[in-house]
């Protein structure tokens, strides 16, 4: 099968079924559907190498039991699948028994389908889209990562499915954070709102060119930590990172805000942080409570900030993206969360993100801060990234690239001063000027052009020129038009 078609055919599939209402819960059922069987192929690898091996899943419930269609009539349909899936898969499933001694690799089934349903409901069509998951072979390919493909097709419909936005960087930003913070192989990288596993994507990508033993690839499968409070892209996540040959993904579903930030151990801190903080949203008080009295933020980015302080490792280091508001807040909340970043952390790189990278999920400028535990801040490089010639804004047809990073990337290897049009493009900021500055990092951002306003007899004087040129470049290439029909 052409992996591209794969997402369509089960889209075309699912539209015909009442009992699902838009993209959101087509990819939640295409996932889950998605996930077993790849949990199943996963377990034939585990049964080869270890002949002891036991699945957590009931052998009723396996895929290979109930879903392979043998072409023998006695494959589940209609009613009789409908029953079972409903009855029988999702409970039994939702209630796999677990201890602290079950292996990572096993509880993730039960994690994956708590917070779960199934939608369909006619069996026949069910049938239909399980027929076309099992024509998925991965002996046909070299390794999982070939389904990447699939991944990124369903991350894409994703992005249509109204608010999912929410769980999307785009890959041109999640690569460049993650080669700026160049991980290597025995640190532990953690994304504390992890999405479906961008971020971590990227940074496997970057390992994944590190490994050259077996030890290598040990390390290589367990280097990633994520933590993600929603169902569906927690779902995705896990699934991604099995795509990427890490066998007992380290991904929590829960909240990264329900412990308190001062009980953090060292085993609890890691060497790298790369996330994009969910921003917009507010917690609750007894959230807040988590936090010392003066990073007690409503904001979700705000506690994330303190977060990732907390459990950043001595000599570690973090990208993050934040928006414009954290930059240039002021109230007392932000400036404290500011001053505990410059006085024991050292900020040392603030790059503005053009405007759009988000489109058109949302229109609020971003930024990325890399920062290390390792020395208080003495200064601070700012530098903006600007829309690339021939572009007006990103969207999701002419979204961002990595390419577009080029200059950043290249004036990261040898900071300067840049200045275009009397406006600061690239410079250095003390600590001094900062904190004079009421810790206001609102620096080197887009220019802000101020427009003249001229008298009323000038400006009706200058729209006539304009309009006068415009309707002369019209007649012009009228008459042009019509010398090659020869009217």
């Amino acid at each position: 099968m052409v992996l591209s078609n794969y997402v369509k055919r089960l889209q075309d599939i699912m539209r015909n079924d009442a009992g699902i209402n838009g993209d959101a819960q087509r990819i939640e059922q295409m996932t889950w559907i998605l996930f077993l069987k790849i949990y199943d192929s996963k377990e034939e690898d585990w049964e080869f190498y270890d002949e002891d091996y036991q699945s957590i899943i009931p052998e009723k419930l396996r895929w290979r039991k109930w879903a392979v269609d043998k072409k023998d009539g006695k494959a589940l349909t209609g009613e009789e699948l409908l029953n079972f899936v409903n009855q029988e898969l999702f409970p039994g499933l939702k209630n796999l028994k677990i201890n602290e001694n079950t292996p990572k690799s096993q509880t993730i089934v039960k994690d994956i389908f708590e917070d779960n349903n199934n939608y369909m409901k006619d069996g026949v069509l069910l049938r239909q889209v399980i027929n076309v998951t099992d024509e998925l072979n991965f002996e046909e390919y070299k390794d999982y990562h070939a389904f990447g493909e699939i991944y990124e097709t369903i991350l894409k419909d994703l992005q249509s499915a109204g608010n999912a936005g929410e769980f999307y960087t785009p890959r041109a930003v999640t690569d460049f954070m993650a080669k700026m913070l160049n991980p290597e192989l025995g640190e532990k990288i953690a994304d504390f709102a992890c999405g479906t596993g961008g971020f971590l994507t990227s940074v496997l990508n970057i390992l994944d060119k590190k490994v050259d033993t077996p030890e290598d690839r040990e390390i290589y499968k367990n280097s990633v930590f994520g933590i993600e409070k929603k169902a569906l892209p927690y779902m995705l996540c896990v699934t991604n990172m099995l795509l990427h040959d890490i066998d007992s993904p380290d991904i929590i579903h829960g909240n990264s805000f329900d412990k308190n930030v001062r009980e953090y151990k060292e085993e609890d801190k890691f060497d790298v942080v790369i996330m994009n903080p969910p921003y917009g949203g507010s917690e609750k008080k007894t959230v807040q409570n988590n936090f010392p009295v003066d990073l007690r933020s409503s904001e979700t980015a705000d506690l994330f900030m303190s977060v990732i302080m907390y459990r950043l490792k001595r000599n570690g280091r973090a990208g993050v993206i934040l928006p414009d508001g954290f930059l240039f807040g002021t109230d007392n909340i932000k400036v404290s969360i500011k001053k505990k970043l410059l006085e024991e952390f050292n900020l040392h790189t603030v790059i503005r993100l053009p405007p759009s990278v988000f489109s058109p999920y949302t229109s609020i400028t971003t930024n990325i801060l890399f920062f290390d535990n390792t020395y208080p801040t003495k200064e601070t490089w700012f530098y903006r990234v600007d829309m690339p010639k021939g572009y007006k804004h990103f969207s999701k047809t002419k979204p961002m690239k990595l390419e577009h990073f080029d200059d950043a990337i290249n004036w990261w290897n040898n900071k300067e001063n840049i200045e275009i049009d009397g406006f600061d493009k690239a410079r250095k900021y003390s600590i001094k000027e900062i904190v004079e500055n009421n810790y206001n990092l609102d620096l080197c951002g887009i220019p802000h052009f101020e427009e003249e306003i001229l008298p009323p007899k000038e400006l009706i004087e200058n729209y006539q020129k304009e309009r006068a040129e415009l309707d002369a470049k019209i007649d012009e290439t009228l008459k042009e038009i019509k010398d090659i029909l020869g009217i």
